[in-house]
């Protein structure tokens, strides 16, 4: 017996339709009509048939009654199969559309820890694949599905009054197409996780091996990460050469039994012999041959429905599971701080469990003031600063603005008084204008040149093809690292908020560049409480404070002057700089 597919949750599909639920409802039961209205042709030339056959005084008026019965059902058919498909694609629409703003909005909620444990990959099956099941299923399989049963169970009704030997002839051969299949995907499921869990991992190492592309040509470590992809390859067809030796033999008597030749050699020969034994009627004969050959191909839609359905159920199952990742927690009353001085109070947190990485950290920037971090690699810098605007929650302890728990402001009004400057500078694949305008999408193009002039990239901007309306891209702007660096930074400026965040902004610039990219975070961080990370010291010579972090902890706090005095840490630190 197969096991339970690990990545089926019950329910998941249903809950995820229920939003237009009646539309599928009434476009499933349109499909059913209309399937039904589709057999009417064909029973009505049998019957015409059987009628001529007899020749027993045929009425012309009732062959023409059959015609028109046919014209009829046909003409409806087509009015129900119409309105089927309109209404299974407004479903579509309506519930992939729904469902993509909803992912958008959860990942936006999301704690960053779990992009980086699962990467791009699992998000981009969820967004790709995930949703193309959705919608075969929505506007495809789940009709078609239904609608080749309703033809098989009115088919079958039809022939079984005409003579029930022969439809039960026809229900044997179809009972053994269903069979074996059902016995071909007896571990569907099994074979399935594994595919779909290759399938993640061919995609991470796709989109990391497409990241990593510059490192890949500048070190030479593209085996290293191809071997990744190859292994995953493999991974997935070695998964699906065992489920296909698995079913080679049950999938192959399946397909024997759902050929039309197979059907019709049965029938006539059952046919015949009924027919010299006097039990079949030579015109009773005919409709087995006209509607009942065609059943086995009406049973393939059924057969691609039911995978349909097997990988909608798997596709809902990991939407919802992304949708049921936990999320940052939002205050029912949320509070906005009157103050903007920052208060670490005995904070811990880890990544992993028992695994702190920062432990009982505790000081205060007051408002408008500076404070820097620094420390040898993996001290806990970045993972301090990335605690603040609430990329992760603190394990223990709080983390204070203006004497408000931050876990008491909401997170938009939060972010929404802090500017960001990071090492990794992101840029859209907008114009120039809007990159530096998403920290205040109302800004005038007065104020975010103001903004570029403050940070001394303004000159720049005025050299580019179109100016300000050049459109800039993640990996092809046209700018040098300082240059896209001073353009976030007059996104901060623009923003005009009082808590400055710079984690490494400098770090990997060029002398030059870095003299202008130091001017304008001078302008940036004047009267606001800044918290700055940097690994060249003489950057945060003139800071209010400057806390000194070690293996998670605080070991030094004070001024340059003091730190220096004390001959700890950072005077070794100072030193070993100087020297160079």
């Amino acid at each position: 017996m197969a096991k339970k597919s690990k990545l089926i949750s019950t329910g998941a599909l249903s809950r995820l339709l229920s939003p237009v639920r009646n539309y599928v409802i009434a476009g499933c039961v349109l499909a059913v009509l209309s399937a039904a209205l589709g057999l009417v042709p064909y029973i009505a030339i049998s019957e015409i048939a059987r009628l001529i056959i007899k020749n027993t005084g045929v009425s012309y008026q009732t062959i023409w009654m059959w015609v028109f019965i046919a014209i009829i059902g046909t003409a409806v058919r087509l009015f129900f199969l119409f309105y089927s498909s309109k209404l299974g694609h407004i479903a579509d629409a309506e519930i992939l559309y729904k469902i993509r703003v909803d992912l958008v909005r959860h990942l936006g909620t999301i704690p960053l820890g779990w992009f980086k444990e699962k990467g791009s990959g699992a998000i981009k099956k969820v967004m790709t694949t995930d949703l193309e099941e959705m919608h075969q299923l929505i506007a495809h399989s789940l009709r078609e599905m239904l609608a080749a049963i309703t033809t098989v169970i009115v088919g079958l009704s039809y022939l079984f009054l005409i003579n029930w030997q022969m439809t039960m002839v026809s229900i044997t051969v179809l009972l053994i197409m269903f069979v074996s299949y059902k016995i071909a995907m007896r571990s569907a499921t099994v074979h399935m996780d594994r595919l779909l869990d290759a399938e993640v991992k061919i995609s991470t190492s796709a989109v990391e091996y497409a990241d990593g592309i510059t490192v890949v040509k500048t070190f030479g470590v593209g085996g290293r990460l191809l071997s990744r992809f190859d292994n995953a390859v493999k991974e997935y067809t070695n998964a699906l050469r065992v489920w296909v030796l698995e079913t080679q033999y049950s999938s192959a008597v399946s397909r024997l039994f759902a050929s039309e030749v197979t059907l019709l050699g049965v029938l006539v020969i059952t046919g015949l012999l009924l027919i010299g034994n006097g039990t079949l009627l030579v015109e009773d004969f005919l409709p087995f041959l006209i509607v009942g050959i065609g059943l086995p191909n009406t049973l393939v839609p059924a057969v691609h429905g039911s995978q349909g359905l097997r990988k909608g159920r798997l596709s809902a199952s990991n939407i919802e599971r992304i949708l049921s990742l936990q999320t940052i927690d939002e205050s029912k009353n949320p509070q906005k701080p009157k103050a903007f001085s920052i208060c670490f109070d005995k904070v811990s947190f880890a990544y992993s469990a028992n695994n702190d990485v920062v432990r009982d950290i505790s000081f205060e920037c007051k408002q408008g003031s500076i404070t820097a971090l620094v420390g040898p690699s993996g001290s806990g810098k970045s993972t301090l600063a990335n605690l603040i605007p609430r990329f992760y929650d603190v394990r223990k302890g709080r983390i204070s603005i203006g004497g408000i728990d931050i876990k008491q402001i909401g997170s938009e009004h939060l972010l929404g008084n802090m500017s960001l400057v990071f090492q990794d500078v992101v840029l859209l694949n907008d114009t120039v204008m809007e990159n530096i305008r998403i920290t205040k999408p109302d800004a005038t193009e007065e104020e975010v040149q103001n903004a570029a002039k403050a940070a001394y990239i303004h000159e720049v901007i005025e050299q580019l093809p179109k100016g300000y309306n050049t459109v800039l891209g993640a990996k092809n702007s046209g700018l040098s690292g300082g240059e896209r660096q001073r353009l976030t930074i007059a996104r901060a400026i623009l923003s005009n908020a009082p808590i400055v965040v710079l984690d490494e902004a400098t770090a990997s610039l060029d002398p030059d560049s870095e003299v202008l990219v130091q001017r304008a975070l001078n302008t940036l961080t004047k009267h606001r409480t800044v918290i700055m990370i940097a690994h060249r010291l003489y950057t945060i010579r003139n800071a209010d404070q400057i806390v000194v972090l070690d293996k998670g902890e605080v070991v030094e706090k004070g001024t340059h002057q003091e730190l220096i005095k004390n001959e700890a840490l950072y005077y070794k630190m100072w030193r070993a700089q100087s020297s160079h």
